[in-house]
């Protein structure tokens, strides 16, 4: 395997689709040698009901040239996780990568107040989106910090700045958000001295497999979605995120990025890299200053 990750070893929770794909097969592309976690795969779904499983994501990572190895893991069931950690430990003998993309939440309930939002719904959204990466820190962050450099990225939706000043449209998914976040301030101070950097990596408004089902279109026609929604115009691939963090785990002075909330868009700027089209958008930039602020929708200057 060729590539700034070759030799590298990366775990990617939540890889099953989505930023969690993208994210598995840049880190492949780049010669990493990539553990895909979920709760489905071939054999069994989990309750979010959809087709794509851990090991169609593995092989795309072999594809792209990297090693990917799909591992079905539930990571709110602590036992299953320290088993994931032990078995990447005797497999490769460390840990240079840690991805907490877990999201998970199925039937959150939009425009609705805490008081008439259903308690159960709302509290499974917390543990999927919060719990499931305390757990897999808990007993990932371990290992990892064996080899100097570690780089441990948290997925979010929003950077710190954005989800700060803005409601993020159900009690329960802002609270998440807002954890996510924070979980990654406090891990760079854990992390810092122990010569390993944390950092929030959000992507934009993205083309996952269920939004484009949403839409009724595919990652060839994704353009016609805008005659429905015309700022979905600046959404981008699963694999600008990859590129994202794939550039940043390359990155020799990474720690310069201890403790930021950073976006795919921002990260494109600095390493220059694209998404498959060849543009870069600029999704939380555009959303404050064209589709927050009530403008029409142009991507002009922002992609």
């Amino acid at each position: 395997m060729a590539g700034p990750l070759a030799g590298k070893v990366a775990l990617v929770t939540g890889g099953t689709r989505g930023a969690g794909r993208g994210i598995s097969v840049e880190l492949g592309a780049a010669g990493a040698t990539v553990y895909v976690t979920g709760r489905t795969s071939g054999a069994q779904r989990s309750e979010m009901g959809r087709p794509e499983t851990i090991e169609e994501t593995a092989a795309l990572v072999d594809e792209a040239g990297g090693r990917g190895i799909p591992v079905r893991v539930d990571h709110l069931v602590p036992d299953e996780v320290a088993a994931l950690v032990a078995r990447i430990d005797e497999e490769q003998g460390a840990l240079h990568i840690l991805v907490n993309d877990i999201f998970g939440a199925t039937t959150i309930e939009w425009d609705k107040p805490v008081w008439e939002s259903s308690l159960e719904v709302g509290l499974r959204t917390v543990r999927l989106q919060v719990e499931t990466h305390i757990i897999t820190s808990h007993f990932a962050i371990p290992l990892l910090l064996r080899t100097p450099g570690g780089l441990v990225v948290e997925v979010n939706d929003g950077t710190d700045e954005y989800n700060a000043a803005n409601y993020r449209v159900s009690f329960f998914y802002d609270l998440a958000k807002a954890s996510v976040g924070r979980m990654a301030f406090a891990l760079a101070h854990e992390l810092g001295s122990r010569g390993a950097t944390a950092v929030s990596v959000t992507p934009g408004w993205l083309r996952s497999e269920e939004m484009l089902d949403i839409y009724e279109v595919t990652e060839e026609n994704w353009r016609d979605a805008t005659e429905k929604t015309p700022h979905f115009a600046i959404s981008e691939s699963p694999r600008f995120v990859g590129r994202a963090v794939a550039a940043l785990a390359a990155d020799p002075d990474v720690a310069r990025w201890n403790g930021a909330s950073l976006s795919s868009g921002g990260l494109a700027k600095v390493y220059g890299f694209t998404d498959l089209d060849g543009s870069a958008p600029d999704c939380w930039r555009y959303l404050v200053e064209v589709q927050d602020a009530g403008k029409p929708a142009d991507v002009t200057g922002y992609r």
